[in-house]
């Protein structure tokens, strides 16, 4: 009798009776079943859960890496910070405030015409364009002159005691005396904003 006909004949209400290779091969059946429910109801969200806290992990571990590292070099970091604030320190002293403002404009002025250029235009922008924690104003710049005193010029712009810089700059020949050039620019000058301005600004920015 084969293992079909013995299939056929078991008698269900009497499993104690069935062969033992029949027995074995149906609790096999029945375990890989019951395997197979239990990972897709049960198992798998656990181990995609256990994936997301591995991962979890991992990250946790490189941000104390990268904690204990900050904390180790705490004192550099501090000297670092104190080198910093001394830098805006001095970079804000030489940025004027408000009543300076125009001092500062009669020097750029001062030094085109300490050179013997001739302004054919020296606009200041109507207002200013504020940031966080300084305001830029933009003048619009035409001067006339030969190539040395131009050049001249740019290098006093560039040493006064306030920021000042130069862009935009177009130097083309004049054309209506047919002598010397014509530089075309935009000045920036900056200044730090005071305490109300900056607590308004940060503001704002909120």
């Amino acid at each position: 009798m084969n293992l079909i006909e013995e299939i056929n004949q078991l008698n269900t209400k009497n499993p104690g009776s069935w062969p033992l290779v029949i027995k074995v091969g149906v609790l096999v059946i029945l375990l890989m079943a019951i395997v197979t429910a239990g990972y897709f109801l049960d198992w798998q969200k656990q181990w995609e859960s256990l994936d997301q806290v591995e991962a979890e992990e991992v990250k946790l571990k490189e941000t104390y890496l990268v904690k204990k590292k900050d904390a180790v070099n705490l004192d550099v970091l501090r000297l670092q910070l104190k080198d910093i604030e001394l830098s805006l320190g001095a970079l804000l002293k030489q940025l004027p405030h408000k009543s300076e403002m125009d001092a500062l404009l009669i020097d750029i002025n001062h030094a085109g015409l300490g050179r013997g250029l001739q302004f054919e235009l020296f606009k200041p922008a109507a207002s200013e364009i504020i940031s966080e924690f300084y305001a830029e104003l933009p003048i619009t710049l035409r001067v006339t002159g030969n190539y040395h005193d131009i050049g001249a010029f740019a290098s006093d712009i560039s040493q006064l005691p306030r920021i000042v810089t130069l862009n935009n700059i177009s130097i083309t020949p004049n054309t209506k005396t047919k002598e010397g050039l014509v530089m075309n620019a935009t000045a920036k000058t900056f200044r730090y904003l005071d305490e109300e301005e900056t607590a308004k600004q940060k503001g704002g920015s909120k």
